[in-house]
């Protein structure tokens, strides 16, 4: 099966991270999308980061009874910090007939050279790139195998959806309505 895995904190996950899954699931080969959620991404600080069982939570409860995508936590039982390149051999090992792709942002892809091995990504995984705000970049390494795709442009994060319920403004409509219950509930990132 081709499975697309959508690396990131979800801190938290939001509209704009479930339209490009299911842009992605139309679009292209893929068959599923797996939310990777990751305990620590090396290049970023993890001290505004919400517990990973907390995001991964989350991640469930916006994708529950969709057959097409799935929250993993597979990174939680990976050494920290987590790099791609030791999932996908990990997945690999695991689901050895299944055939993963990357799925990743504009911004992202820009910073792939400062990832682990990106080589080896590059030459050996399909990586689905969309379009971000601010980001245009579109030059594919030799022997990779990066598809741009034209996906929907949306202008919501999950640093400005933090920045907002700091501020004690709504979140509602910008998050799937059971996250939104589950961060007021708990009083995540006030």
């Amino acid at each position: 099966m081709e499975i697309g895995l959508y690396f990131g904190s979800f801190n938290p996950i939001h509209h704009g991270h479930l339209i490009i899954a299911n842009f992605m699931i139309q679009q292209s080969e893929l068959r599923q999308v797996w939310f990777v959620v990751s305990p620590q991404n090396p290049l970023k600080p993890s001290g505004s980061l919400l517990n990973e069982y907390n995001r991964f939570y989350l991640v469930q409860l916006a994708i529950e009874g969709d057959k097409n995508m799935r929250a993993v936590d597979i990174e939680f039982k990976l050494p920290r910090p987590s790099y791609t390149v030791d999932t996908l051999a990990y997945l690999k090992e695991k689901y050895p007939d299944n055939k993963f792709s990357i799925i990743m942002g504009g911004d992202s892809y820009s910073n792939l050279s400062k990832w682990k091995n990106p080589e080896y990504i590059l030459k050996n995984h399909i990586i689905y790139v969309y379009r971000r705000l601010g980001n245009s970049k579109t030059r594919v390494g030799e022997g990779s195998k990066v598809i741009f795709m034209n996906a929907p442009i949306i202008g919501i994060s999950s640093t400005y959806i933090r920045e907002t319920v700091k501020k004690g403004l709504s979140i509602r409509y910008l998050v799937p309505d059971r996250v939104y219950e589950e961060i007021e509930k708990s009083a995540y990132y006030k």
